[in-house]
């Protein structure tokens, strides 16, 4: 049973009313409001709001929306919408992707922090379909080139057992989705709106789609207008869904270059596409390989390779789900492979079969444990399959 399980459920229905109040009062990233809810809790931070305790920088936050915040209102309109509210509480959350902005906000690193809600429309688990994830962005003048590129990408990456993250605009975003449709495998798209508005309009089948593949999500509730600066707000969260960013095409200053800025302010690898030197649509492609920022990749196989902790390419032609045991250390991958041919074994026999250490090995098993790959029972460790 999960710890969200094990709460009541009155007080399920209170953390959920005070996140969807929470995502209605504050315009996103909002790190002050993020940091209080982090400190005290949802249900606190909403009440130390409501009484004016909240400190000054909080209350800058959400001063011009506390008339007429309603989260519940959000909520029904969600409902509506064939949406629901995903909490950190909730085991849906993908709680690892985000753990970097929540990192990012506590060192202050400007713009970012993590979500304080997220409203989904679709049938994917969030959580799973964050493990794992690749984005996949670009510019909306995309040419040719750019959303054949994208297009194979996206299809070669969810064959491989990857979701494929984007943001459902024209050009590279839209290609990329298509390509994961096709390839039958799952897509997310982060919207700068509201999940009940199908932005843009022109890839309102495209949307449905996704959202009957994968899910379609943004933190801002439903009614929310598109606007400006959410598209760079909204890209955080694209950066930080995917285990690495991939740029097809990019200008000197584009939205896909500021989701690659915060991926690599993430921790996370930028990949980057050449094109001609002449083309404008690559120029921010080529600046960040230039600069050290991205790794040029032509093909999914060498996406696949960069993603692998060992390196090892896949064979060719030959592409199959990824495993939660691929992202691994290697030592740790070979000690599994030793739990999985044993069955109650002691470290001592462990460290026999697999030639670690045997304190390397001690010190592998509790974080195998941990990770839910391996079980201590009475007679020993055994694989959690």
């Amino acid at each position: 049973m999960t710890a969200w399980a094990r709460l009541g459920e009155r007080t399920r229905r209170d953390v959920l009313r005070a996140r969807a109040y929470l995502s209605v009062v504050a315009e996103p990233p909002a790190p002050a409001l993020a940091h209080l809810v982090a400190e005290r809790g949802p249900v606190q931070a909403v009440e130390a709001i409501l009484r004016d305790k909240a400190p000054p920088e909080v209350r800058t936050e959400v001063e011009s929306r506390l008339e007429g915040a309603c989260g519940e209102a959000a909520m029904r309109a969600a409902d509506a919408a064939g949406a629901r509210l995903v909490i950190p509480e909730q085991p849906e959350w993908p709680a690892e992707a985000f753990a970097d902005l929540a990192g990012a906000r506590s060192v202050e690193l400007p713009g970012l922090a993590e979500p304080l809600a997220l409203w989904v429309r679709g049938a994917a688990d969030l959580g799973s379909a964050a493990e794992p994830a690749v984005s996949v962005v670009g510019t909306r003048a995309a040419s040719g080139y750019g959303e054949h590129l994208a297009a194979e990408f996206g299809h070669g990456l969810a064959a491989a057992g990857f979701t494929v993250v984007s943001g459902a605009a024209y050009g590279v975003d839209g290609a990329g989705h298509r390509g994961a449709l096709a390839a039958g495998g799952r897509t997310v798209a982060f919207l700068a709106c509201g999940v009940d508005r199908d932005y843009p309009a022109g890839h309102s089948r495209l949307l449905q789609a996704i959202a009957a593949q994968g899910a379609v999500v943004s933190e801002y509730p439903p009614g929310t207008e598109p606007r400006k600066h959410r598209f760079l707000v909204r890209n955080r969260l694209i950066a930080a869904m995917g285990q690495a960013t991939v740029v097809v095409e990019a200008g000197a200053r584009s939205g896909a270059a500021n989701t690659a800025n915060t991926a690599d302010a993430l921790g996370r690898p930028v990949l980057a596409v050449p094109g001609a030197v002449t083309a404008q649509n690559s120029v921010g492609c080529h600046t960040m390989i230039r600069s050290g920022q991205a790794v040029l990749v032509t093909r999914t196989e060498e996406i696949l390779e960069e993603l692998n902790p060992l390196g090892v390419q896949p064979a060719e032609g030959i592409v199959g789900r990824a495993r939660p045991t691929d992202r691994l250390p290697a030592d740790a991958q070979r000690l599994h492979d030793s739990l999985s041919g044993l069955n109650g074994a002691s470290d001592a026999e462990l460290a026999a079969d697999c030639g670690l250490p045997l304190g390397r090995v001690r010190a592998l098993l509790p974080e195998l444990e941990m990770g839910g790959f391996a079980e201590r029972g009475e007679a020993g460790w055994s694989v959690i399959r």
